[in-house]
């Protein structure tokens, strides 16, 4: 059975969605009229969890898949293409690095040292699947792989969460929920609004004869399936990463389609040169280190279209830390209500990865849009904790029943997977939710090797 209708079904589906995606749209300044344009289908249970999880996967889809079509009819004097968010494909890009297969292979998601632990007075959850990471929650431990669950279980959560922290590492204690919402950053999470937009000056309106110049100086999920969305609505996207700090293969192969890679240190004179002359003609920079990383390299130009991201905001004790979404999960309380007793759980996708990178993406084709009107340099800022809290206290409770893998089980994600020859090998992966009247289907060119490209403007 199916759900076809935009304004609400006997069980109530869409018209959560649809609430939440009136929400988000909004946040993101859009014209309520158009939340009309918008129709819902697919099957009912995908996404199952005890926190409204499908709702925000599908109003967050619903209102980047809206705010695309708005875009693409700018200056056509005609109506917005009509909006189609199918469930089952929104489902399954939710999960599209788990569905991803190299040759066969299937992707390396967690290393091993990227899980639950438990410690003397509860549970932290670390995250070390780079290098790098890892080797700081080893020195900050001061013991070797085989040595960690040990070392854990004899020290309190917040003390391993501060020194691992220290010594440039992840881990985050397990919070509930209310111990999250008196934590100074939680505070701040219900304070703040959900993202920000910004209109920093009076530069005169863009006029484009070319497709979008993106700039992605972001790593891991949520910013790269912003600027891998971009890059499926035809927009000509670099993504920069420094050369010593390769991106995870698997991570790169999922959300490289449509993009192109490349290396720059920005330490290099040289290279600092390139990437002002990438900037001076680009239309979009995302980015996705934390905040204050960038600040001293004067990436803004007049307008231009900046879209930030972050873990844990942009300001508070937490602001200039490193994060990721099952870190976030842990700390804001999610990884409580969706456990048991025994043991702390997790969503059924990385939600507020995916979910923050569809409103990313929504936020910079809206910013877009008024800048074609009105001009100005425009900045967004978004953050993986203001998701979350958007997932638990802005969004109705999802129905009762069900469990994590109820959906899955259900659908069956095939014809909404697709495989394709590449540079890294024969791939299969999830197709893009994002759909319109006239949208494109898929991207015009699978992923390539990190970093292969050269870097220049296509």
């Amino acid at each position: 059975m199916t759900d076809t209708s935009s304004h609400g079904t006997s069980d109530g589906r869409s018209d959560r969605t649809s609430r939440g995606a009136e929400q988000l749209w909004a946040a993101l300044g859009g014209d309520p009229e158009l939340m009309g344009r918008i129709a819902y289908s697919g099957p009912r249970g995908l996404l199952a969890a005890r926190l409204p999880v499908m709702e925000l996967a599908r109003a967050t889809v619903a209102v980047c898949a809206l705010a695309a079509a708005e875009y693409a009819a700018r200056g056509a004097g005609g109506p917005v293409p009509a909006v189609r968010v199918d469930d089952a494909a929104v489902a399954t890009a939710f999960v599209s690095e788990r569905h991803l297969l190299v040759d066969g292979r299937a992707p390396v998601t967690f290393a091993p040292l990227s899980r639950f632990w438990r410690t003397a007075d509860g549970w932290v959850r670390t995250h070390a699947n780079y290098p790098h990471h890892r080797a700081a929650l080893l020195t900050a431990l001061d013991t070797d792989e085989d040595g960690v669950e040990s070392a854990l279980a004899a020290r309190r959560s917040l003390d391993v969460e501060e020194a691992v922290y220290a010594a440039g590492g992840l881990a985050v204690a397990l919070r509930t929920p209310g111990e999250w919402a008196a934590h100074p950053q939680g505070v701040l999470a219900a304070r703040r609004p959900l993202l920000t937009r910004e209109r920093l000056d009076d530069t005169a309106p863009r006029r484009r004869s070319r497709p979008l110049r993106v700039l992605d100086l972001t790593r891991v999920i949520a910013g790269p399936v912003a600027t891998r969305t971009l890059a499926l609505l035809g927009a000509d996207v670099l993504r920069i990463d420094p050369p010593r700090l390769p991106e995870l293969p698997d991570q790169h192969a999922d959300t490289g389609f449509g993009k192109r890679s490349t290396t720059l240190d920005l330490d290099s004179p040289a290279d600092r040169r390139t990437l002002d002359e990438l900037l001076d003609a680009a239309d979009v920079l995302v980015t996705g280190y934390r905040p204050g990383a960038l600040d001293g390299y004067g990436l803004t130009r007049p307008g231009l279209v900046v879209a930030q991201l972050s873990a844990w905001g942009d300001d508070g004790p937490w602001g200039g830390r490193r994060g990721f979404d099952s870190l976030v999960q842990v700390a804001s309380g999610i990884a409580v209500v969706e456990g048991s007793p025994d043991r702390p759980g997790a969503l059924p996708a990385q939600a507020l990865d995916h979910g923050t990178g569809y409103l990313l993406a929504a936020a910079v084709l809206r910013s877009l849009t008024e800048q074609e009107r009105e001009g100005g340099t425009r900045l967004v800022r978004l953050a993986l904790a203001r998701t979350a809290r958007f997932l638990t206290h802005g969004l109705s409770p999802a129905a009762p029943g069900g469990g994590a893998d109820d959906g899955d089980a259900a659908y069956g994600p095939g014809r909404r997977l697709a495989g394709t020859d590449s540079p890294l090998g024969r791939l299969r992966y999830a197709l893009p939710p994002v759909s319109f009247a006239g949208a494109p289907e898929d991207w015009s060119r699978p992923p390539g090797k990190w970093g292969a490209d050269a870097p220049r403007w296509a």
